[in-house]
């Protein structure tokens, strides 16, 4: 009778369970029982761990096998547990020795040749190794450089199982060319499928593709509406004619967003390893992503769910990033109002017979439409065709309640000929913009330090009426608002965060009445005679 364990990990959302692997041999009919909940992947690893020791050179026991995966109780799935059993069961063999087996964690996927293929999710299962006193982890050669970013654990990468048996073995270790390996097209595999077919989604982490705000010419409140989100963390709503910028905007705003600290780049590279899209070559991701679904995205696409093992959606990919929904009446309503608990609790929780899965989803939420189904509807303009029933079913499209959780909203003017043949039209460069809301951010952490929140936006609006105060009869105005119904409470306080925002970048102590006139003009999109600009040139 043989028996040796050894650690993997399973993945609920973006956290890691150590699970243990036992192995026993006894002797009787030949079998390979696996015990322990595991899904249909996981259970197709007999086979495949089988022939991935054959062809490497071992030898198959020909005795009755069970291997169980401890805790019992917790759902296991995926085929990151192959590398463990295979090295389980070599152990209750005494092919390597059961000692060496019990403090290393295994992660990896073995190909019938004895390849070791990546799988989902290695930053989040080593985190999670390294929380319960694990220092040893192998993983797939591929996969090292991510693994390697969690501190105080010792990284192995090995091309093939023979590789492993042999650096357990303490056995010379054999060369596996380039033939034998090969490039590896799971890596492109995983990448592809990351999101389904139904998500449309593009720039899952979007990196700074040479856009500038100098680009956009004209839109001075447009403008500043996205320097002040970038730098509270505040939602936007941009409407507007089509062609008006409202998309380029959009996808420049992720390059004004400071870049993210250690802990934030752990979290959102360990949301894109879950999925499958970390970048070719950058293990840690430490820019704000940026994720831009279609409009026929589902609304397991957008909050994340799916047939099978929950997958993060378009909300838990932009996590500490931009999510910018284009078109937005022409999405679902059901999948519009999934949006309005990840935006107030900052992640988003699953539900499953199985259990329970949890994805971090605190993003910068940008909404763009059209006025009417044609784009052409204005006080000024009388090009519009569309009916006014037409024009009321399309703007009802977005509920009160969802637009109530949106801090700024903007009407995006067409761009005249004037504005863009006029010499110098460009506006400021994004590298000026960054720098006020770099400034801003950090003027807000100064204030929030000690605090669980980071950004102003984050702040609950009861701190903000009894820890910071605006400047004595500053928020008059916004009160009135709240009585005449305007307002709503939620806004008021949102009226309250955005004037923080405008006094961090303006350099104020505390928000003035200009402050909070321009955060209440950005709330309600009423004009109250104050400059819609903030820095010089803005």
């Amino acid at each position: 009778m043989g028996f040796a364990r050894t650690c993997s990990v399973t993945l609920v959302g973006v956290e890691g369970v150590v699970v243990e692997v036992q192995a026993d041999l006894e002797p009787g009919v030949a079998a390979f029982t696996l015990v322990g909940l595991p899904d249909k992947s996981l259970t197709e690893s007999r086979d495949r761990v089988r022939a991935a020791v054959v062809n490497s050179g071992g030898e198959w026991p020909q005795k009755k096998l069970t291997v169980g995966l401890s805790p019992a109780s917790v759902p296991k799935s995926g085929s990151g547990f192959d590398l463990a059993v295979a090295c389980a069961v070599l152990g209750a063999a005494e092919r390597i020795d059961p000692r060496v087996l019990g403090d290393i964690v295994m992660i990896g996927e073995l190909g019938l040749d004895g390849r070791v293929r990546p799988v989902r999710g290695i930053l989040p299962a080593v985190l999670a190794a390294a929380d319960a006193g694990y220092e040893q982890v192998v993983v797939p050669e591929c996969a090292a450089a991510e693994a390697s970013l969690v501190p105080g654990v010792s990284v192995l990468g090995v091309r093939s199982l023979r590789q492993l048996i042999a650096v357990l073995a303490d056995e010379p270790v054999p060369e596996e060319t380039e033939e034998r390996t090969g490039p590896d097209p799971l890596l492109a595999a995983l990448r592809a499928s990351g999101t389904g077919a139904d998500t449309g989604m593009h720039g899952a982490a979007a990196q700074d593709q040479g856009h500038d705000l100098a680009d956009v010419v004209g839109q001075r409140s447009a403008r500043t509406a996205v320097e002040v989100a970038a730098a509270g963390g505040h939602h936007l709503f941009l409407e507007g004619p089509p062609g008006a910028g409202k998309t380029m905007l959009a996808e420049r705003l992720p390059s004004i967003l400071p870049s993210l600290d250690r802990q934030a780049s752990l979290e959102v590279t360990a949301v894109h390893s879950v999925a499958g899209l970390l970048p070719l070559g950058r293990p840690l991701i430490d820019t704000a992503p940026y994720c831009a679904p279609h409009h026929s995205a589902t609304m397991q696409a957008l909050v994340g769910g799916g047939p099978g093992t929950a997958r993060p959606g378009a909300v838990s990919l932009s996590h500490r990033g931009v999510l910018f929904l284009d078109e937005t009446p022409e999405f679902s309503s059901k999948a519009l109002d999934a949006l309005r608990q990840p935006l107030e609790a900052g992640h988003v929780v699953i539900a499953r017979s199985a259990g329970v899965v949890r994805f971090p989803a605190r993003f910068l939420m940008v909404l763009a439409a059209n006025p009417c189904p044609c784009g052409r509807f204005s006080q000024t303009n009388d090009q519009c065709e569309c009916p006014p029933s037409a024009i009321r079913r399309y703007q009802a499209r977005l509920s009160g309640p969802l637009l109530d959780r949106v801090d700024l909203r903007v009407e995006v003017d067409r761009v005249t000929r004037d504005q863009l043949t006029a010499a110098g039209a460009r506006g400021e460069t994004t590298a000026a913009v960054a720098d006020r809301v770099r400034a801003a951010r950090d003027r807000a952490a100064a204030r929030l330090a000690g605090t669980p929140w980071r950004s102003n936006s984050e702040v609950p609006g009861r701190e903000l009426r009894s820890r910071w105060h605006a400047v004595p009869g500053a928020m008059d105005d916004a009160e009135r608002s709240l009585e005449r119904g305007v307002l709503t409470a939620r806004g008021l306080d949102r009226v309250l965060r955005v004037a923080w925002t405008v006094a961090d970048l303006a350099g104020h102590d505390r928000p003035d009445v200009t402050d909070v006139a321009l955060a209440l003009q950005l709330r309600t999109g009423v004009p109250r005679g104050v400059p819609m600009a903030i820095g010089a040139g803005v």
